[in-house]
């Protein structure tokens, strides 16, 4: 019998080709989009979440209250790791993690790359996959390292790398004593390539053993059944013993453990705690998923009742001859599922095409595991929903026609004042006013940081850092540069310019309270002419000038926010305090952005080179004069002068702040991208459903145009209506667009108004949008000759 049904499905598509075609391109779009959208969401839910542990690993934060507002970090000091381990029984495993890049040499070859130092336990708490080496001896000895397929390759050309010696900074050697697979994609660690025992970082010049730095982190595995809570007061007590005398008050400080199933997607930090951040955005795409697959279904069930009056004499004589309603609604099923199975696979092959360009465009492969029975099931699934979601209502809607009616040519549904097909098209662009509404908020959000001044100039200003010998021969490198006309000036600084390098708390300043030692200050250490240099605006006094004033080591300059926030009349002039050392204000600075341009600027000091720490970044401002390729080559051949070894990288102030956009350009790209298909799609069957109304109205149009009615008149009859459609979706997107937006712009502290002139946008051209699509069926209509339409009346 299934059989048989298939035969009249496909009989019945092939006989209504046009009708067979819209609803597979619409199908097919829809069912391509969605599942890109769903693999880019696997994708994100698993992000961090592979861990065979990952329901018992952690990551330790700390929280605290500075100037009576809750703040959270997720660093922690060096000895916390080593007593957990031998102190709690409750923990399973737990490691020190320290990022950072090193140079590393093989004979000639020489590889600035990233890895981090960290415990043996680290390959207990993450289960990285092995490809050679034992895991039980990893990161032992002093001199062991453990490196990634892909640096073993860069380095050796094989993966047969065990015993052989590297390099780091010309200085120390180290013998490979495993090598592991590169590690995922969608992990924190995927831009790791080696990592280095903790027992070398602990050597003098490294990292301080002390429990107030608190500068790296630490992940543990608990036993399974630990309650969390419980640990984490055990954990706050470590602390707190470690701590009296440090800090004021102990009692602030908490520790808690963040899951790893959150790492990625729950990041963001509002009044103490991590909540949302990233899953946001997953939710917006699942949503858009949602709309696509359903704004598609709606084509395919607008088209079938619309066809109607075609397959009711069928339906009445089948029903004569005996045919339960049953076998109608399963012959109508069977149809459907046809359809959807069919259009999967235009879908796959509109995939196939695809994935490789959205891969492009998100950064990141995604390929489904063809091999995986969960896919094949998955996909199964999936087009059975499809089929039967689309096709549940018309196969009920068909098999009800009554033979007694539908024989006499009687073919008024019961229910056809309701207009449910009037419905379905309110329900579809609804959806595409919603998408419509989201991708001119987003686009309008990521223009509106765009356009705020950063406050420096961004152009010819390349960043880079001083390893090796450079910082040493740091005067005779700038003065060469400015010396061969390759830059105008340059200026080192703590890290890369114009983004933030420290922070500080306790500053002393004049009129300063009790309260004001909690107030957070973002600290660059700098050199002179960094206002020369970076090109920002002095408002007040002067720049750092140790040519001129050999006491500017401890000189600074404040921007106007780091001013307000001390009180300041007559900040120039003015002696501050704060790492033991007294620093005289020289200048004040207009604001500048160094972290999100989303975010307000925050006090800020720019310290001269008296700090604790070292100073190992250069900025040049480079010459507009010669061209681009010569300034780099001559840059190169100064830096490589005085540092031989190492290879000279750079970024520029430009782009690095073209990267402060990206998470916002890439979820604008694909709103964007994910709106126009489901336009496309409602357009689709927006057009078969005018060549169907054109088709049902030909006499009634004939006799209008019989007697006098104008092409235009005609056109307007058949297009106001599925504008009236349009206005309604609108008022009932306009609110819900709005609700939804307002909630995603509540993430950004430097956002827009959501004003009317998105919304009548909106309008406009969905209105504008429908118009072009049914005027083609429209004109087509109203040009045809009246006789042809009324020679059988």
């Amino acid at each position: 019998m299934f059989l048989n049904y298939l035969k009249i499905s496909l009989r019945n598509l092939l006989r209504a080709k046009g009708y067979a075609f819209i609803n597979i391109a619409g199908l097919a779009v829809g069912m391509s989009a969605s599942v890109l959208i769903f693999l880019w969401i696997s994708s994100e839910l698993e992000f961090d979440r592979f861990y065979k542990k990952t329901d018992r690993l952690y990551q330790v934060y700390n929280r605290d209250v500075f100037n009576n507002e809750p703040t959270l970090w997720g660093t922690t000091p060096p000895p916390l790791a080593p007593e957990l381990k031998s102190s709690y029984a409750d923990i399973e495993n737990v490691t020190r993690y320290a990022p950072l890049t090193l140079l590393f040499s093989v004979e000639d070859k020489n590889v600035n790359t990233q890895g981090a130092f960290a415990d043996p336990d680290i390959f207990d708490v993450f289960d990285f996959q092995l490809l050679s080496g034992s895991r039980k001896d990893l990161l032992k000895e002093i001199n062991g390292i453990v490196i990634t397929r892909r640096l073993a390759e860069n380095l050796f050309g094989t993966t047969d790398a065990i015993g052989k010696t590297i390099q780091m900074d010309h200085k120390d050697n180290f013998l490979v004593s495993a090598v592991m697979e590169n590690l995922p994609e969608n992990s924190q660690f995927k831009d790791r390539d080696y990592f280095l025992p903790w027992l070398f970082f602990q050597k003098p010049g490294w990292a301080k053993n002390e429990w107030n730095n608190n500068n790296y982190f630490t992940f543990l595995t608990l036993k399974e059944g630990v309650n969390v809570t419980a640990v984490e007061q055990k954990i706050k007590k470590v602390t707190a013993n470690h701590l009296k005398g440090m800090i004021d008050d102990v009692a602030h400080r908490e520790i808690f453990l963040h899951p790893a199933g959150k790492w990625y997607l729950y990041s963001k930090i509002e009044n103490g705690k991590l909540v949302e951040g990233r899953i946001v955005t997953v939710r917006l795409f699942g949503i858009i998923a949602a709309f696509i697959l359903l704004i598609a279904c709606v084509n395919f069930v607008n088209l079938s009742t619309a066809r109607s009056e075609k397959r009711a004499k069928e339906v009445g004589v089948r029903k004569v001859a005996g045919a339960p309603k049953g076998s109608l609604v399963l012959q109508f099923m069977t149809e459907s599922v046809l359809l959807a199975f069919l259009a999967s696979i235009f879908a796959a092959l509109i995939l196939v095409a695809a994935v490789p360009a959205f891969n492009n465009l998100i950064g990141r492969r995604l390929y489904p595991d063809l091999g995986s029975v969960y896919f094949w099931t998955s996909v199964i699934g999936f087009v059975l929903f499809t089929g039967l979601l689309a096709g549940s209502y018309p196969a009920f809607f068909l098999s009800s026609f009554q033979p007694s009616k539908v024989i006499k040519g009687i073919y008024t549904h019961a229910h056809a004042a309701f207009s449910p097909r009037k419905g379905l098209v309110v329900m579809q662009f609804t959806f595409a006013i919603i998408l419509i509404i989201s991708t001119l908020v987003i686009r309008k959000q990521i223009d509106y940081g765009e356009s705020r001044a950063s406050g420096y100039d961004k152009s010819n200003l390349l960043i880079t850092a001083l390893p090796g010998e450079l910082e040493k021969h740091y005067t005779a490198v700038r003065d060469e540069l400015v010396s061969s006309g390759v830059a105008v000036s340059a200026t080192k600084s703590l890290g890369p310019a114009m983004s933030l390098n420290s922070r500080q708390w306790g500053v002393q300043f004049p009129g300063s309270v009790e309260t004001d030692k909690n107030v957070e200050f973002d600290l660059f250490g700098a050199d002179q002419n960094f206002v020369k240099t970076t090109g920002v605006t002095l408002l007040e006094g002067r720049e750092i000038d140790l040519t001129k004033f050999p006491t500017d080591t401890t000189a600074v300059v404040l921007n106007e926010t780091a001013v307000k926030a001390m009180r300041l009349k007559n900040a120039v002039g003015t002696v501050i305090r704060y790492q033991d050392t007294d620093w005289h204000v020289v200048g004040v600075v207009k604001d500048f952005i160094y972290e999100s341009p989303y975010l307000p600027v925050k006090p800020a000091i720019i310290e001269g080179p008296g700090g604790l720490l070292p100073h190992q970044w250069i900025s040049i401002r480079l010459s507009p004069k010669n061209p681009m390729a010569q300034n780099l080559k001559t840059a190169e051949g100064i830096f490589k002068k005085y540092n031989p070894g190492y290879p000279f990288e750079y970024s520029f102030a430009d782009e690095n702040y073209k990267s402060r956009f990206a998470q916002e350009q890439l979820t604008g790209a694909l709103t964007g991208i994910f709106t126009g298909l489901a336009i496309f799609i409602s357009c689709l069957g927006l057009f078969g459903l005018a060549a169907y109304t054109a088709q049902q109205r030909t006499k009634e149009i004939g006799v209008r145009k019989v007697l006098g009615a104008s092409v235009a008149s005609i056109v307007n009859l058949l297009t106001g209506n599925f504008v009236k459609l349009v206005i309604i979706s609108f008022v009932i997107a306009a609110p819900i667009g709005w609700y939804a937006m307002r909630e995603w712009l509540k993430d950004y502290d430097y956002r827009i108004d959501l004003d009317p002139g998105i919304f009548i946008m909106t309008v406009l051209a969905a209105m504008l949008i429908v118009v072009l699509t049914v005027s083609f069926q429209a004109i087509n209509a109203a040009l045809k000759n009246p006789v042809r339409s009324l020679r059988n009346e």
